[in-house]
Order: C-alpha cells, then sequence, then structure tokens
C-alpha cells in the first residue's frame, strides 16, 4: 500500500515538472506582441555589442537580427539595414544605438517596421543631421580623431572614460582596439521623411553619456513623443552595459506597437 501511495505521488510529481517545463517552453517559444526584433549598432563599434541584449531577447523567444552595416556611408549603411530588413517574415521592430539612430529614422519608413526603439541615439527631423544636432547641445567628449582619409574613430585611450565608463575596462579597452572607423560624412547626412513621425517610438536616455548630449537626447525623445526610460549612471554603452534594461524597453515596443499604431 505504501508502496503504490509512493509511486503515485512521484507519477503525480513528475507529470506536475512536465507540465511546468512545456509551459516554459509554451511561453518562451510564443513571445507576447510583435516577434521580430533588428538591432542596429552604432559608430565605432559592430553589432558584437548587441549580444548581452541578444541574449535575453532570444531566450524570451523573439526572433532577433543583428545588422553588420559598413560605415562607409550613410546610404550604405541604411541598405545595410533593409536588406536585413527584408529577410523578415512578419513586422518588426527596429532598435538603433547612437548613430544607428539615425539610420532607423529613414529605414524605419520600411513596411516590415512597426516601431522604432532609440537607445542613446539620434533621431534627427527633416533637414536635419545629426552632426549638426550635436552642435547645438554639445558633447562632452573630445577625443575624436579624423584621419586623413576621412574616416574618423575615437582615441583608444580615452575611448574607456568616454564611450564605455560603465563597463569593465577590459571590454572597453578591447572594443577600443577593435573600432570599425566610420566614414565622417555620414554624421552630416541630410535627413528627410523621418519614420518617427508616422511610426510609434520608444527612447532611452544615458544620463551619464559622453558623446551624445542627455540633454540632445531629451529632445529627440520629447520631440517625437517617445516612451522614455532614462538610465542613472549610464554611458553611451548603455546598450551593453544595461542588456536588461534595454530589453525590457524592446520588448514594450513589442507588446505596445500594434496597438500604437
Amino acid at each position: 500500500m505504501k508502496k503504490s501511495i509512493l509511486k503515485m505521488g512521484i507519477a503525480l510529481l513528475c507529470a506536475i515538472i512536465f507540465s511546468s517545463v512545456i509551459t516554459l517552453t509554451a511561453d518562451a517559444q510564443q513571445p507576447a506582441g510583435i516577434k521580430n526584433i533588428v538591432l542596429v549598432h552604432g559608430a565605432f563599434v559592430d553589432g558584437s555589442g548587441w549580444k548581452p541584449v541578444y541574449d535575453i531577447l532570444v531566450k524570451k523567444g523573439y526572433h532577433v537580427s543583428v545588422t553588420q552595416q559598413p560605415l562607409t556611408s550613410f546610404d550604405n549603411d541604411v541598405a545595410a539595414v533593409k536588406r536585413v530588413l527584408a529577410m523578415q517574415d512578419g513586422p518588426c521592430i527596429l532598435v538603433g544605438h547612437s548613430y544607428g539612430g539615425a539610420i532607423i529614422t529613414i529605414a524605419g519608413n520600411d513596411d516590415h517596421v512597426a516601431g522604432l526603439v532609440y537607445i542613446a541615439a539620434h533621431a534627427p527631423d527633416n533637414g536635419e543631421s545629426e552632426g549638426g544636432n550635436g552642435k547645438l547641445y554639445p558633447s562632452a567628449y573630445k577625443s575624436l580623431q579624423k584621419g586623413a582619409d576621412g574616416f574618423d574613430y575615437i582615441a583608444p585611450a580615452s575611448f574607456y572614460a568616454d564611450f564605455a565608463a560603465d563597463l569593465p575596462k577590459s571590454i572597453a579597452e578591447f572594443t577600443a582596439n577593435a573600432q570599425m572607423p566610420v566614414a565622417d560624412a555620414v554624421f552630416h547626412a541630410i535627413i528627410q521623411n523621418p519614420a518617427w513621425r508616422t511610426k510609434p517610438s520608444w527612447y532611452m536616455v544615458a544620463k551619464a553619456d559622453r558623446i551624445i548630449n542627455p540633454d540632445l537626447e531629451r529632445m529627440y525623445a520629447k520631440r517625437a513623443k517617445s516612451t522614455t526610460v532614462e538610465i542613472e549612471g549610464a554611458s553611451h554603452s548603455v546598450y551593453e552595459s544595461h542588456p536588461e534594461d534595454v530589453a525590457k524597453l524592446i520588448i514594450a515596443a513589442a507588446t505596445g506597437a500594434t496597438a500604437k499604431k
């Protein structure tokens, strides 16, 4: 009798555990709202910095694509992002960091894009450039180096303090020495027909950003009527240093974009 009761108890426990696993798996495979996310990196870095955010979103069941635009011209960068958008099997949330914000402001007009997420990013309006806006709200950093060939980079010795002060120093130093030089012309591209005027947007302000003035970030967010969060102590590398916060904002966009369209 005792053995029979014990067997029944074990069987019931196994059934509960199995049911929980099935439920968790189903939840992971069926994210709320829009399932496709496209992540766009900014200047001086590549898409690998998105990995912490990528890992969080994938575990929650989202289909995540990371662009690797060449940073050779604004048109080429927009084309590279649109190439990834064309691969999506349905609507997506388009996310841009830094200069990537200018890119998604144009690429976001693509029919696949249901909502925009700006992470410490530029969001210029008609007739504006990020370089011009940066003069209105000067940045704190002075480490930009302009190469004779028209490509810019940040002085590696200053990269940690200016770009990534809230990352482990070893990671910041590696990123500093793995920089992608950027064609200076991309910062002066004039924006026309910004997507944030017709599509819902979300914005993350990095409150300790030295690359983009946080007040410029706030102006962008207010003007676009973005759902906005501010991250205390966050550097320009907020997308990498605060991946949970970034992922949370992206998920908010994925669940809210349909209702706001």
